[in-house]
């Protein structure tokens, strides 16, 4: 009978070889702070990829943040990650390995004195591919993670049961880019406030075919940035959910907020489902854009779909909403100024089947083709490209815009 290594012998043999064909550099102070000086005068070899594991295995992740220079690629085994970690300006790629059980980067639900698993100060990071699961303070506001400074992506990560998702600190300059992935599972604390994603006074927040799920009190979105392009997103609590705001912009700002299901649950803790303008402008610029989204209300309380706050902006704050499918009870133009194209009330009757979350509109639906001619109305810019793609993630729109001669209000076009 031939020899057949089994699984954990193959492991241990590909970190022993990883472990002794990568340079190592002098170890530096702490977990996760910028590589050494020699490091960063060597000469450039191309960026190496390492391979490591939780704790106990041969390389660690706090053993390779020492060691790995700008540009390398760290690629998490499954597992459990429990070190708290601070990046400060790296220019780093951390990923898990797709497929079967995920990289887990676990706070256990202790709480510590950290505000958050990992924090990201300053530099360039892109995460992919990670879970982030039970982030706890002493103070009450753990964060799965923390930006303050520098350019954060994320590709499909999750972040599950945490008192805060991700808190991007008040950094003028930062930028921050969320593209699929799931935020949800918040603590059930009465008077925690705990949102699933909190962004501070940054540059630009781009959140596109993310999935949002069962906050409690909360926002499951609160920015104060710059510019805010929220695209092809399932932003829906749960029909029980009781989060507070689906969408809070409260200082203004250029928001662009197209192609998204938002659905608030009967449980909610306030009836407002996007807000905008609520403490006023900080910024020189403000612009709201609201198109072909798809609003629901589950409960038997109307709800303020859409909700601009204009004795506290400037004047001359631009309010655009064309082609929203409004579903459940509520208001929308109302109470609102601006312009409006194209949008549509309905009873939850109208979509496909919104007990299993299918809220496109059925193949019968005399609703299908009503929408507005975006084109005609001078505004192209709004025509979604995307959809939300069930579970997380988004599929391009077939035929695309150039080619598509008929539009359905709402957040779905097949």
């Amino acid at each position: 009978m031939p020899f057949r290594p089994c699984l954990p012998s193959l492991v241990l043999a590909s970190l022993l070889l990883a472990s002794s064909a990568l340079a190592v550099a002098a170890p530096v102070a702490g977990p996760g702070v910028s590589p050494p000086a020699e490091a960063a005068s060597a000469p450039a070899a191309g960026p190496r990829v390492w391979l490591v594991g939780p704790a106990g295995a041969a390389l660690t992740l706090p053993e390779v943040l020492r060691q790995a220079a700008d540009g390398d690629v760290i690629e998490l085994m499954p597992g459990n990650y429990t070190e708290r970690l601070t990046l400060v300006n790296r220019r780093l790629t951390i990923r898990g390995l797709r497929g079967g059980e995920p990289a887990r980067i676990d706070g256990e639900g202790k709480p510590v004195d950290a505000r958050a698993l990992w924090t990201i100060q300053g530099g360039e990071v892109l995460l992919e591919d990670l879970e982030f699961r039970g982030a706890r303070s002493t103070e009450g506001a753990g964060a799965a993670l923390r930006l303050d400074g520098g350019r954060l992506t994320l590709r499909r990560c999750r972040l599950f049961d945490n008192e805060h998702g991700l808190v991007a600190l008040n950094q003028p300059e930062a930028r921050l880019v969320i593209e699929g992935g799931v935020f949800g599972l918040a603590p059930k604390v009465v008077g925690g406030l705990h949102h699933l994603l909190t962004v501070g006074r940054i540059a630009r927040l781009e959140v596109r075919g993310v999935r949002f799920q069962q906050g409690f009190e909360g926002h499951l979105i609160k920015t104060r940035a710059r510019e805010n392009l929220i695209a092809y997103n399932f932003i829906h609590d749960g029909t029980r959910g009781g989060a507070s705001l689906e969408i809070d912009i409260p200082l203004g700002g250029v928001a662009t907020v197209v192609g998204n299901v938002i659905g608030q649950g009967a449980d909610t803790q306030n009836p407002v489902v996007l807000s905008y303008g609520s403490e006023g402008s900080a910024w020189d610029l403000n612009r709201l854009h609201v198109a072909h989204n798809t609003f629901i209300n589950h409960g038997w309380t109307p709800a303020w779909f859409l909700r601009v706050h204009r004795d506290k902006l400037p004047a001359g704050t631009e309010l655009v909403a064309v082609n929203n499918l409004l579903v459940g009870g509520g208001v929308f133009e109302w109470t609102n100024e601006g312009r409006f194209e194209g949008n549509h009330h309905a009873t939850r009757g109208a979509l496909a089947d919104v007990d299993t979350y299918a809220f496109e509109l059925p193949p019968s639906s005399r609703l299908r083709g009503a929408a507005a001619d975006l084109r005609a109305l001078g505004l192209a810019s709004l025509l979604p490209e995307s959809e939300f793609h069930w579970a997380e993630g988004l599929r391009p729109l077939d035929p695309p815009p150039p080619r598509r001669t008929s539009w359905s209000p709402g957040a779905f076009q097949k």
